[in-house]
This record gives structure tokens, C-alpha cells and sequence, in this order.
């Protein structure tokens, strides 16, 4: 299933666990440990993410071998 990318786009943290197929745990697990994606913190405390950092991020976790 192909997702619209729209420039300027932020994910809430339920689309990036989607996306990934991972539990929120890992998530917040992974930003704890400074290895996940950046986030931006709304003012009500809640998190976004840049598709693009998003996909940079990805990009940095892939395998080089």
C-alpha cells in the first residue's frame, strides 16, 4: 500500500509504530536510549516526527554489509 507523502509531513508516534509494526514500548524504549527518530514536542506534550527525519533515520539504521 503506497502512503502520500505530503512535504512538511509529521507522524504521530501511533503511525510510526504502524508503519514499523512495533509496540509504543519499543518506541519510547528506543527514544530513551537515544535511538530512535527525532521528535518534536507539542506544547500539549505530545510527539511528531518529520517524515524526513523519519526516513533519514531509517536510512541510518540500515545494514551495510
Amino acid at each position: 500500500m503506497a502512503v502520500a507523502v505530503r512535504p512538511g509531513q509529521k507522524l504521530t508516534v501511533d503511525e510510526v509504530c504502524a508503519e514499523l509494526q512495533i509496540a509504543k514500548s519499543t518506541f519510547y524504549d528506543w527514544r530513551q536510549k537515544g535511538r530512535g527518530p527525532r521528535c518534536i514536542r507539542l506544547p500539549n506534550g505530545s510527539l511528531r516526527i518529520r517524515r524526513g527525519d523519519f526516513e533519514n533515520w531509517l536510512t541510518d539504521c540500515e545494514d551495510r554489509l
